[in-house]
């Protein structure tokens, strides 16, 4: 039994015409969200502009969410912070909000000190501070620090350590993770380049920018994998690549808050530094949309 298992979307954030961020907004995104075959969402990953928002306007975000949400439907929450008694701290309030577990980004400021042994003093003491499980979360291509699968080894013994979400597209590493993790450890996929190689590999599921656009195609390629149908599979991860380059590698968080506006969410403008897309990219965007019916005028969660 791997707790978690299943496909989220990090959910954005969407903020109002003052640059605060708009609940009501956020809370009919997730509204959306919750027709969709998704089996949860996350708040305050590195898609919501996590590291952008005050403590007050995060823990804002997660109770919106959380009041939007049926118990049934898995949250997870974002709380890494650079220091170990900060993200206890984010951790302990998140819980308090209701959230069913924590996603800890790997702390990377002073990045020549991010050893192993770092790593795993850091999150064992979060893991026997928090109240609810904890995911790690390794996201290189942000953090310039890479969380190894030695640390996966330790780290998936702790008790209240019941996942990782891996969003590097490094496959070696990804298959070292799946073998040094402790059985019933779960191991999420996090980057849309290599959904189906991490699938076909044994990931327990996924984190994907790209579920927030196209959910029911990320949700038919996991279904498809765990039926053994991977030709299928292999076929719709095809199809859907386009779109994950953009709203992923090549646009980042200003691709997909305009790609979900474009499919009827309220992406609104992301926070600066961060700047809208250029006209060309919703251009690009839009026709990806529209070549897998996804846009506004169509069902959304096709």
């Amino acid at each position: 039994m791997h707790k978690f298992a299943g496909i989220y979307t990090p959910l954005a954030t969407p903020f109002a015409a003052d640059a605060s961020l708009d609940a009501r907004a956020l809370a009919r995104n997730v509204d959306k969200y919750l027709k969709t075959p998704l089996t949860g969402l996350v708040v305050l990953g590195s898609n919501g502009e996590a590291p952008q928002l005050d403590e007050d306007e995060a823990d804002l975000a997660i109770k919106t969410v959380r009041d939007a949400m049926p118990k049934d439907r898995p949250l997870l929450a974002g709380t890494g912070r650079e220091s170990t008694a900060a993200t206890i701290a984010a951790t302990k309030r998140a819980a308090d909000l209701g959230v069913d577990a924590v996603l800890v980004r790997t702390p990377s400021f002073y990045k020549g000190q991010m050893t192993t042994d770092v790593f795993v003093r850091h999150y064992n003491a979060v893991a026997d501070r928090s109240p609810v499980p904890v995911l790690l979360y390794n996201v290189t291509m942000y953090t310039g620090v890479n969380l190894l699968p030695d640390a996966i080894g330790i780290l998936s013994r702790h008790p209240n350590i019941v996942g990782v979400k891996e969003t590097n597209s490094d496959m070696v590493q990804f298959g070292e993770y799946l073998s040094k993790a402790e059985e019933g450890f779960t191991v999420l996929a996090g980057s849309g380049a290599t959904y189906y190689s991490a699938l076909a590999l044994g990931a327990h599921g996924a984190i994907l920018a790209v579920g927030g656009v196209a959910p029911k195609l990320c949700a038919d390629i996991f279904n498809a994998v765990r039926a053994g149908r991977f030709e299928d599979a292999k076929a719709m991860h095809r199809r859907l690549a386009p779109l994950s380059k953009l709203v992923g590698a090549q646009y980042g968080v200003p691709g997909l808050k305009a790609a979900i506006t474009l499919c009827g969410f309220e992406g609104g403008q992301p926070r600066p530094p961060l700047q809208p897309v250029p006209q060309s990219a919703v251009d690009a965007i839009r026709a990806a949309l529209a070549e897998l019916n996804l846009l506004e005028t169509s069902d959304v969660a096709r």
